[in-house]
């Protein structure tokens, strides 16, 4: 097998987890360069790794670099990412900073493969929410044209950062020891701990956020259908990792509960917890999923799949995922070995 000289950019919770999924993956690696704004070493589930500052030299040579995604004018992968392409890797960028580029595939490599045959040196994640809803979005598509989805995205505090996470803990510790006058948000507008609040990213000047206008733009793109009406409400929530999205979905044709479930089941990388009636073992937990489930695992888990008893083709469903890895490092690694199974990447 060939092996491939790969560069991380970040070491983030996103470029963590990047880290943590090439290992686990086996992803075939020559050589290793960890980037970052500045140079240090970490240590990461036992192993420690030698973080070098991020400049234009460091991507001589480099074959894959995957870009843990800073936002802003000030982001490694918009002041490096084409001059990493330039100098001969293929990037693999995280950030939203180039997903709706014409010249770059904005990839999910179970719903639209193909695409990645066009990149020019660049491929972007989706955003973490738009990756775990457009699987089971594309399995009901493939069956019938999707026409009209509503989202509510219930979104844990690690699609933020690491500083979040803590936030929330701090949070959290001063509230249950009866300190809630201690409580100063400082990463969010907002307390988190035990509260939730709409609004993730800016606001737009017609209400909506750019977390929501991602979206709906991203889904267009991905599923190559921009008549697709769709009307998402994202909110964060106190849950530490996982995000979880209540979707329905209107198709061309009827599509019963039944049928979905099996389509979901059929379709890679969706795992159905959907039981009609619990079982005696188990009453709750397995008639749908939750993030305790999916927290740190690959797949996105689709439960309470129901038909909508006022509209013919109208269907509900509740979709579970790992934000950091199906929404973020796997997805963007899924990417690389996709381009390494179609001959596209090429070891100099």
């Amino acid at each position: 097998m060939e092996k491939y000289n790969v560069a991380v950019v970040g070491v983030g919770a996103v470029g963590q987890e990047m880290l943590r999924t090439l290992a686990q993956r086996n992803f075939p690696i020559r050589e290793l360069k960890v980037l970052a704004r500045t140079a240090r070493e970490i240590s990461l589930d036992g192993t420690s790794y030698q973080v070098r500052e991020t400049v234009p030299e460091e991507f001589d040579g480099v074959d894959i670099a995957l870009f843990a995604g800073t936002e802003g004018e000030s982001g490694a992968s918009k002041l490096y990412a084409w001059e990493a392409a330039k100098r001969g890797a293929v990037v693999i960028d995280n950030s939203s900073t180039f997903r709706m580029d014409d010249r770059v595939p904005l990839v999910v490599p179970e719903c639209n493969p193909d695409d990645v045959t066009w990149h020019q040196g660049v491929v972007a994640n989706p955003n973490c929410s738009t990756i775990q809803m457009v699987l089971p979005l594309k399995a009901l598509y493939d069956r019938s044209r999707v026409t009209r989805v509503v989202v509510s995205s219930y979104q844990a505090v690690s699609g933020t950062g690491r500083d979040a996470i803590k936030e929330l803990h701090e949070q959290a510790s001063l509230i249950v020891n009866g300190k809630e006058d201690q409580v100063k948000p400082s990463v969010y507008p907002y307390r988190i701990g035990f509260n939730l609040f709409p609004h993730i990213g800016g606001f737009r000047a017609d209400g909506y956020t750019s977390e929501e206008w991602k979206m709906i733009v991203e889904t267009h793109k991905i599923l190559g259908d921009s008549h697709i009406k769709i009307t998402p409400t994202t909110v964060r929530v106190p849950v530490y990792n996982c995000h979880s999205e209540a979707v329905y979905v209107e198709t061309e044709e009827k599509i019963t509960a039944e049928e979905a479930r099996d389509l979901l089941r059929a379709f890679p990388g969706i795992v159905v917890i959907d039981e009609p009636e619990p079982s005696e073992s188990d009453p709750y937990c397995r008639t749908y999923p939750m993030p305790i489930d999916a927290s740190g695992k690959d797949e996105v888990f689709v439960g309470r799949v129901r038909e909508d008893p006022f509209v013919d083709n109208g269907l509900s469903m509740w979709v579970v995922a790992d934000n950091l890895r199906k929404g973020a490092a796997l997805n963007a690694i899924q990417i690389a070995e996709l381009m390494i199974s179609r001959g596209l990447l090429k070891r100099r």
